[in-house]
């Protein structure tokens, strides 16, 4: 029998768009915004799927007056 592992989102070291969206509270045309800016630290490709790298971006977040 495989059982897939399910890990809480708070725990996740990289979110997916949809989770990023609903953790943080942002839309999701925001954070693809974000994530498409050439100096974007917090982006991980798998392919073509985009990752957000949670701790960083919320770093990122933490940092910023305006989003």
């Amino acid at each position: 029998m495989d059982k897939k592992k399910e890990i809480p989102i708070w725990e996740k070291y990289a979110l997916t768009v949809d989770e990023a969206t609903v953790y943080f509270n942002i839309g999701e045309n925001k954070i693809r915004d974000l994530i498409r800016e050439p100096d974007c630290e917090f982006v991980l490709y798998v392919g073509r799927k985009a990752l957000i790298k949670r701790t960083v971006f919320e770093d990122f977040l933490s940092k910023t007056d305006v989003v």
